[in-house]
């Protein structure tokens, strides 16, 4: 026989509401007495850092400011003596130096905002638009209304405001890249009014003024933006919303929602669209895990670490010295890397171009190989290579080998135009140095420890030392990544130097076969298309559309 169900007799933890007039409500719904403003007041210093120890002095501080009078101490202790009988003992706690309020942070609606904010990072458009929405949802009004005139509510209530207006940014956002541009008009003029030195909103405004057909109003609105920041701070917009400006005036096609949208045939044929018009520059990612497990079989590398590359590789340079690694790195290199169908596609494409009296591609790699190289050379294509040199005197600057083989270091990079140039033939830019095959080796190092990592990064001034045809191509061009991984930062670090703060200018794609919510996220920021499709798929799709015999290139 089975017993009666008891029911539990444990209260409910009560809900703390600080996202409009403070309020809490019991296990019925109903709003418990909060009492007067200074027991209100000490029960939001207390919510707004639940679960962490609060000062006794903190408190003071923030209830009464300067002015605190010598009974201070006494009347806190009554403050929280009265908070404890309405809220119960076991959630108010006595902790030196002060006071801790023992909450579950999902029944404080602050909480739970932060909580879905954060989730909604990486998620889809219409997902994380609903998120979005939902945390919005949870606000009431004004935060801490009832208290703005306590010591410590001023700066409170900024932060709480602060939060809500950049979630309220992220779902316009969001909503703009579901599509929707002309309903969100009249929002966004309403929160620009209350918010005018919020370039964010300026740049959400100007965006949905130009997708619902009113170019003209869009310009108009980046004057109004330029005005009020010029009269307020005695600042010109940023970069971000110039470059929105310049996109506006250009009418480019990737403003557009439809572009965002586009189908993978329309996004090849764009692509093939900038490869004929010389207008596109292919960045190669790599992937360095076989390597970084040859070496760390080579030299006994711990087994119980991460055989990330540049690990493998610091702990062979401290522990053998950089000429091991490096032997070891040039052995393992010069094996031959099979040229693979991507490398094999960028050697079919000279012809072509030559034939539409188009520029050669300029070809920026972080590999270390010569697959690329070898790709070439099969199919007899000419092609310089301008390749990073991370060690020795020459350290931070670029060599440049042609075709014969003849080598120099670029010294004056701002001066080395003609010596490069895409109308006779491929250039290769190799960021991270790699094998050099020559019996000499003299141009041979690698950006591959850690240690090379780190002076890379502290030589400030590398997209300054790329020649300045080259610099110049990347700064004007439409990127394709293939293969290229949000954990190759340092690639990121390159071209955003050489970029600069505007970042990307023309519409720009990514192939990656699989992708994280971070990695789409990545992209997302930086106006790239993210297209999740095997390369080997993506570049035979590509290649077929050009009419290129990849097969036979394959075979010969």
């Amino acid at each position: 026989m089975s017993r009666p169900r008891v029911e539990s007799t444990e209260p409910q933890m009560p809900d703390f509401r600080i996202l409009g007039p403070l309020e809490v409500a019991g296990d019925d719904g109903a709003l418990l007495p909060l009492g007067g403003t200074k027991q209100r007041a000490a029960l939001a210093v207390l919510l707004l850092r639940a679960g962490e120890v609060v000062s006794t002095d903190f408190l003071i501080a923030s209830l009464w400011g300067d002015s605190a009078p010598r009974t201070a101490s006494t009347s806190l202790q009554n403050l929280v003596s009265a908070l404890r009988k309405l809220l119960g003992a076991e959630l108010l706690l006595t902790r030196p130096p002060g006071y801790k309020l023992e909450v579950d942070k999902d029944r404080v609606d602050l909480f739970r905002f932060e909580r879905l904010v954060r989730e909604a990072v990486g998620q889809e458009p219409e997902e994380r638009a609903q998120t979005l929405r939902g945390a919005l949802a949870l606000w009431r009004g004004e935060p801490l209304a009832e208290l703005a005139f306590e010591p410590f509510a001023q700066t409170e209530v900024f932060r709480l405001e602060e939060l809500r207006l950049a979630a309220t940014e992220d779902l316009i956002g969001a909503e703009l890249e579901c599509g929707k541009d002309a309903e969100l008009v009249p929002q966004l003029e309403s929160l620009v009014a209350r918010n005018p030195l919020r370039e964010r909103l300026r740049g959400q405004l100007m965006l949905a003024l130009y997708r619902a057909g009113r170019q003209a109003d869009a310009l108009a609105a980046y004057q109004d933006a330029r005005r009020a920041l010029v009269e307020e701070l005695g600042l010109d917009p940023g970069p971000q919303l110039q470059q929105l400006h310049a996109a506006i005036l250009r009418q480019e096609a990737g403003l557009s929602p439809a572009a965002a949208s586009a189908s993978p045939q329309e996004q090849i044929e764009e692509v093939a669209g900038a490869v004929l018009g010389g207008r596109l520059v292919a960045v190669l990612g790599t992937n360095c895990a076989d390597l970084a497990a040859q070496l760390a079989s080579r030299f006994e590398y711990p087994p119980d670490e991460a055989p990330d590359l540049t690990r493998v590789a610091q702990f062979v340079a401290l522990t053998k010295g950089s000429g091991p690694l490096y032997d070891e790195l040039h052995l393992m290199l010069s094996a031959g890397v099979p040229p693979t169908p991507v490398h094999r596609f960028f050697a079919a494409l000279p012809p072509l171009l030559r034939e539409r009296g188009a520029p050669h591609m300029l070809l920026v790699t972080t590999s270390y190989d010569l697959a690329l190289e070898q790709a070439l050379l099969d199919a007899d294509e000419e092609f310089d290579v301008v390749s990073y040199i991370a060690s020795g005197r020459n350290l931070g600057r670029f060599c440049h080998v042609q075709p014969d083989g003849t080598s120099c270091v670029i010294d004056l990079p701002n001066t080395y135009a003609t010596e490069l140039s895409l109308e006779r033939r491929t250039v290769i830019l190799k960021l991270h140095g790699g094998v050099d095959p020559t019996p000499t080796r003299a141009l041979e190092s690698f950006v591959v420890t850690e240690d090379d990592y780190i002076d890379y990064l502290a030589h400030g001034d590398i997209g300054s030392a790329v020649p300045v045809a080259l610099a110049a191509k990347l700064r004007r061009s439409h990127f394709l990544f293939l293969g290229y991984a949000m954990c190759d930062w340092n690639l990121r670090l390159v071209l955003g130097r050489i970029w600069g703060n505007e970042g990307v200018s023309y519409r720009s794609w990514a192939v990656q076969p699989v992708t994280k919510p971070l990695e789409r996220q990545f992209w997302r920021a930086r106006d790239v298309d993210l297209l999740e499709v095997p390369l080997d798929e993506y570049i035979g799709a590509l290649g077929r559309y050009l009419g290129l015999a990849l097969e036979e290139a394959v075979a010969s």
